[in-house]
Parts: C-alpha cells; structure tokens; sequence
C-alpha cells in the first residue's frame, strides 16, 4: 500500500499495518543492541593498560530509543559515555582513537565467532561515528549499527530536573560548529519524544516514512556540499505541531499530518524552539539563545541542544515542492474530494505565549543582546517553574515556543 494512494480516514490503518514495527522485529532489535551494548561495557576496554578507559553509560538513540522505529528499518544508535572525556574540546580531540579502539575490538570478538561486523568505509580524518552491520546465528537479519563516542555533560544532571544553565554555557564557549556535540545530549534528545502520547510517535513514524519514500527521492537535485533537512527537524515539527493544534491523546490522524505539510510550505517563516531543558532565566544563556532566534529562518531549535540550529542551510525548498504536491493526493484528500483542512498552527507566532510580548519588540530585544556594546539581560519569557519535569502540574506542560 502505498501513502500517496492511502484515503485520509485510513492513515491510523496504513500506520498500524505498515509502519508499525511487530513484536519479532523488536525482539530481534532488542537482542542485538544488548548484545553491542555489553560488548561496549564489559569487553571493549577491559584489556586496557592503566588509566583505563571505562565505559560510564550507554545509551540507546535515534529511534530505537524513542521508540519510533519503522517496520523492516534495522537500525540502533548508541552512545557511549567515557571517563577518558574531560570536556567537549576533549571528545573532539580524542574520540577518532576511541572509534579505532571500538573498531579493533569489534573485529578481535569477530574472530571468536561471537558475531559478525560489517564496516562502513569512514574516510573522514576524525570520525564522529563507527557505522557497521551485525549479524549473528541468532538474528534473521542483519542490524545496522551506529557507535558514537561521547563526553558525559550530563553526569551531574538530576534526572527530571532541567539542565544546569552552565552545562550549556560550557557547550556553546567550546563549540565552534552548532550541533557538534549534540550527542552529549541524546538523552534528552530521547526522553523528549519517548514521553509523548502513542498517536503523537505515530505521527513521528508517518512523517518520517513520509521523508524516507517521497522527500529523499530528490537528493538527485542537490548540488556539491547541499543536503536534504535531517529527518530529526520533521521529528520536531510533528510534535510542535500537536502540541500548538491538539495536545490531545486522540486526535485526526489526517489533520495533523496535513499541518506538519503547511508548516513545512512555510518554512521561511518557522521559527521553533522549547524551555523544557533551557530558558532564558540565566543571563548569559538568555543573550545566546536571543542571537539564535534572531538568526535568519527556519529556526528551529534542538530541545535538548541550543547550539543546533536543526536543518541551517539544507534545502528546504525541495521538502516544500515534495509537501505541496502530497497535500493533493488521497492521503490529504476526504472522501468527498475537498482537502483536509490544517490545524490553525502558525510558523511564527506574532506574540509570545507567556507574557503577550510583541515579535517586533521581542526581536529589537535579540538585537540589542547580540551587540557586543549593550549589557546583556534576560528575554521577557515567564521563569521557569520549579516542578521536577516528573511533577509539573498537568495545565502547565511543557510547550514549544515560537517567534
């Protein structure tokens, strides 16, 4: 079945029937990540010479870990945190030895009959990623595989609570390139989707599908040095787009998928960010994030990362033609031919929700703390509650603000 084809009343169907990962295909996935993730910790580094390397978490990413994966896609992200890892500068300067080290290893219980690994070639001189693919007698089909090295920026972080401010004021002071060192983050990158209600992952796994079979069909068109938006911005966009439409746990399936396609018509307009991990309560965060969103649109900012400008300088053009011409087939279409109608979600908001501040005010503010000569002082949004995440009172969730 295909999506284009797919009536808007029966997309909660298409979503069950071919999206939906079944119970042998988790089982399988589940198996594998464990069997890498005990490999990471307890064979990986054990021969090492003192100081010894050692594993301190790993954690499962991407949307093995969401809990957004798609039916037949094999495919695991870890993130492996290390002692050996001062800093971000120092996860830069080292992580290419720590991947070697993986790698060796890797290929050392390979040739104990354990499993077997099949390498990406990683021609980049210091390597973010090990990609391979494992395979063993007890899986049916091989798994795709992502090992990523990374500083534990979080280690002090008490889970539920938001981030300490300086935890981010060390990212963006070290961090020479937006996004970086996003993997310090995965956590929060995981417990933002993995909470949200299961229609809303659902959601998430019909845009994605979306992206995968229709958006990336274009990457023919993209010249030297271009690229298509990461899928991880339409992630985003899906649940902003719940949260300002709906917030409900029961929704129209065909509706939601049809504002996540306008908004992305109106990308030079988007300008997204949330307060659930960092606000604008700390000066010296406020006068960062106000240069961020005062930067030219789509603006969408990571939750878990305020230096990743989600998707800066893809090519968003082509995922507006490709949203424009989905808005016309029978997935966006009732049965009686009119189109289905879009939530009322703006790209841009024209007024804070907090405070009721006027975005031309707001946006002289981001001026004035962008400039070197001006003192900086915090953005005029509402302080931050004191709940625990865990504990914020049900009329008062965490939501997505816009510009």
């Amino acid at each position: 079945m295909e999506l284009y084809d797919t009536p808007s009343r029966q997309l909660d169907k298409f979503i069950f029937e071919v999206l939906q990962p079944d119970s042998i295909f988790l089982e399988q996935l589940r198996r594998a990540v464990h069997t890498i993730c005990e490999f990471l910790r307890d064979n990986c580094f054990a021969g090492a010479p003192p100081p010894r390397t050692r594993v301190l978490k790993v954690v499962k990413g991407g949307s093995a870990g969401k809990g957004t994966a798609l039916k037949k896609s094999s495919d695991a992200d870890l993130v492996v945190f290390l002692n050996c890892f001062e800093d971000y500068e120092d996860q830069e300067k080292n992580r290419a030895e720590i991947i070697r080290e993986i790698q060796k290893r890797l290929v050392e219980c390979q040739q104990q009959k354990h499993f077997e690994v099949e390498f990406e070639v990683n021609r980049w001189p210091n390597p973010r990623v090990l990609s391979f693919q494992l395979s063993s007698r007890t899986l049916s089909e091989s798994i795709s595989f992502d090992v990523l090295p990374a500083y534990d920026a979080l280690h002090h972080v008490i889970s539920g609570y938001k981030t300490d401010p300086k935890v981010y004021i060390q990212l963006f002071q070290q961090c020479v390139q937006g996004g970086e060192f996003s993997t310090c983050f995965t956590e929060l990158q995981r417990d933002f989707i993995i909470d949200r209600p299961t229609k809303v992952k659902s959601l998430i796994r019909l845009v994605k599908h979306w992206y995968k079979r229709y958006v990336r069909q274009h990457k023919w068109m993209l010249r030297k040095g271009e690229t298509l938006p990461p899928q991880y911005a339409l992630e985003l966009l899906a649940v902003y787009a719940w949260e300002w439409g709906s917030g409900k746990t029961n929704f129209s399936m065909a509706e939601a998928f049809r504002t996540v396609l306008e908004l992305l018509q109106h990308y030079q307009e988007l300008c997204v960010y949330w307060t659930v991990n960092y606000d604008f309560e700390d000066v010296i965060l406020s006068r960062y994030l106000s240069c961020q969103l005062s930067k030219s649109r789509p603006v969408i900012l990571d939750p878990a990362d305020p230096t990743n400008l989600v998707g800066k300088g893809s090519r968003w053009d082509l995922v507006a033609k490709e949203a424009e011409t989905c808005c016309r087939q029978q997935c966006c279409m009732y049965s009686n031919g009119t189109p289905v109608q879009p939530w009322d979600v703006p790209p841009e908001q024209a007024r804070c929700k907090s405070k009721g501040v006027h975005k031309l005010d707001y946006l002289r503010l981001a001026e004035d703390l962008c400039s070197p000569l001006s003192a900086p002082q915090p953005a005029p949004v509402s302080p931050t509650s004191t709940f625990p995440r865990s504990q914020q009172p049900e009329e008062q969730p965490s939501f997505c603000t816009v510009l």
